[in-house]
């Protein structure tokens, strides 16, 4: 807890001037407020009697009493300005690092993890540490400012009286401490709950017509409902427990002002001499400064459950910060020459280490070869084109790209060597014009128009609302084929030296398909290009054809040198045009 806590606050290392402003309005604030009581206490004494008042005194008292309730309450607006500001722009800062740092792990680290609960690590629980360190800060500063300065006041009253409020103020920290252990444990649980909950919904959510057609809904409801019921059981156990510390220090307080009351009573009556002689006026002034005394450590307890909740979400977020980061490799250098040849050599790879994946891998590809990649899901197909851009290492063997073995080369220049399209389409809010030009955002709005129109995009483009500068996301209604359009155009714009065709038209219907796959032909010439296709038909005219199973190449050759092997290729052909 104490680890993650320093942890947070050495974010707020770059904002020391509003620490600093904070302290200093603090002081001033808090100042002003613990001198009000001793105008108050000889504003008593003004009034001894019926017939026995100074209002000429009284007056002046209650005018420097009506400034420094104005001027304390200025400083306190301005404490919690800077205490705002330094918690918002810390929160910020950890925020950007936990974004930051997904674009730096490995790619594993995404794939084993649900979107929902990366999503509530960067999102909620960067904003309940937001919320505990306003609380916190606000309480902190003010709060230990007015215990020290009270008991500096009460010390200057009554030494005697303010050494016992001394001694039964540990009664107050040992009560918020045992409960305080008992409610981190719960917003722990509590916050990995609340991680799992939006996980479910966004899956939900975002597939809501999958869930729909298999009738998946009672089910799903009944998994959340399940974790539902965990973290409320969580969410009172914690709640119990932290409501319980405002009550039990409130009633430590109780006893410390009941003490000092009685004890002021002894010295104004002069009953005891250890007491020592107090006025009215002096007594009233130890009784409010007891009431402020006591104020902060109530208002500190009150927020220990937000703290104890902010520090359960400070711990995820850690936990991503600390996870291992994809090596870097700036001292590398950049891929100069880009000749398109290809070469794997014994490549062994598996996801996890029990089960094997890729054993031995062996393949040889010629600048500006077309190879198609097919064979039955799981086999390893996409995971060839993972390995090849280093979304995931090689466990052993080498990869060598025009040359040069990629694990010797920077990432950057490797992948921007390769147009890339996927099967499952990506289009982000913005114009059709940036989604096209997200690869070069810097290109003009004619070349913008001339990928578009080689992909035969540009036809349904000029037919939204606002032609290219309509917006668009990924629920703005375009069909699947059209943003898969969109997503072709990118790479035709990019005008790449190598391709990876990944099912790219798998979400296009046959007339769109054949014009694109002309488009593609005339993209590829001169290029070294990859296409994973389930639709065997559109890879007959590629130069090499890898037939895989089971991560290893059991067959290659040409479309008509496969079929005439009659093996495994032959069979999956057949298959897909049997009558």
């Amino acid at each position: 807890m104490l680890k993650d806590l320093k942890r947070v606050f050495s974010y707020a290392k770059p904002y020391r001037k509003y620490f600093v402003l904070t302290v200093l309005f603090a002081l001033a604030g808090v100042s002003l407020s613990l001198a009000i009581p001793v105008f108050i206490g000889e504003a008593v004494d003004c009034c001894i009697g019926a017939g026995n008042v100074d209002f000429e005194r009284l007056r002046n008292i209650v005018l420097i009493l009506a400034g420094m309730v104005a001027a304390s309450a200025l400083f306190q607006w301005l404490m919690s300005l800077c205490t705002n500001k330094l918690a918002f722009l810390t929160v910020r800062d950890l925020r950007a690092d936990a974004f930051a740092k997904l674009e730096r792990v490995p790619l594993r680290y995404i794939d084993r993890r649900t979107k929902g609960e990366l999503t509530s690590r960067v999102i909620n629980d960067v904003e309940i540490v937001s919320d505990g360190l306003l609380q916190g800060f606000t309480q902190f500063f003010s709060g230990v400012i007015t215990i020290l300065g009270t008991l500096i006041f009460m010390m200057t009253i009554n030494y005697r009286i303010a050494l016992v409020v001394v001694v039964m103020t540990p009664l107050s920290f040992l009560a918020a401490s045992k409960i305080t252990k008992a409610t981190h444990d719960s917003y722990v649980k509590q916050s990995k709950l609340r991680g799992d909950m939006v996980a479910i919904a966004e899956e939900s959510a975002g597939n809501q017509k999958l869930v729909n057609a298999f009738v998946y809904g009672e089910r799903a409801e009944a998994r959340f409902a399940e974790i539902n019921r965990e973290y409320g059981s969580a969410g009172m156990k914690a709640t119990f427990f932290s409501s319980m510390t405002n009550p039990t220090t409130r009633f430590v307080n109780g006893l410390i002002y009941a003490a000092v009351g009685l004890l002021g009573a002894l010295g104004v009556t002069g009953y005891s001499k250890f007491i020592g002689k107090m006025s009215v006026g002096r007594l009233s002034s130890f009784l409010a400064y007891a009431n402020q005394y006591t104020k902060p450590f109530n208002e500190i307890s009150g927020v220990f459950a937000e703290l104890q909740n902010a520090v359960a979400s400070a711990g995820r977020i850690f936990d991503l910060l600390d996870e291992e980061e994809v090596s870097d490799d700036s001292d590398k250098e950049p891929l100069a020459v880009r000749s398109g040849d290809l070469r794997f050599r014994d490549v062994c790879f598996s996801y996890l280490p029990d089960r094997k994946l890729i054993q031995n891998f062996n393949l040889d590809v010629s600048p500006g070869e077309r190879v198609a990649i097919v064979g039955p899901t799981g086999c390893g197909k996409s995971t060839i084109i993972n390995l090849l851009l280093r979304f995931y290492d090689i466990d052993s063997g080498s990869i060598e790209v025009c040359g040069r073995n990629i694990s010797d080369i920077t990432r950057d220049s490797l992948r921007s060597s390769f147009g890339m399209v996927l099967q499952e389409t990506w289009v982000f809010t913005g114009t059709v014009a940036e989604n096209i030009a997200y690869g070069l955002p810097g290109a003009s709005r004619e070349s913008v128009i001339e990928a578009a129109k080689a992909v035969h995009a540009h036809g349904f483009i000029k037919r939204l609302p606002n032609g290219y500068d309509t917006v668009i996301s990924e629920d703005s209604g375009l069909s699947q084929g059209q943003k898969q359009l969109i997503c072709i155009a990118r790479i035709m714009l990019m005008d790449p030296p190598m391709l990876i065709l990944d099912e790219a038209t798998s979400s296009i219907d046959l007339r769109t398909e054949q014009r694109v796959q002309r488009a593609f032909a005339k993209l590829m010439e001169g290029r070294t290009s990859f296409v994973i296709a389930h639709r065997l038909s559109t890879i007959k005219n590629s130069d090499m054809i890898l037939v895989m199973k089971s991560g290893n190449i059991i067959e290659q050759g040409s479309h008509e040198q496969l079929m005439a092997q009659n093996g495994f290729y032959a069979s999956l052909y057949n298959s897909q045009f049997a009558s």
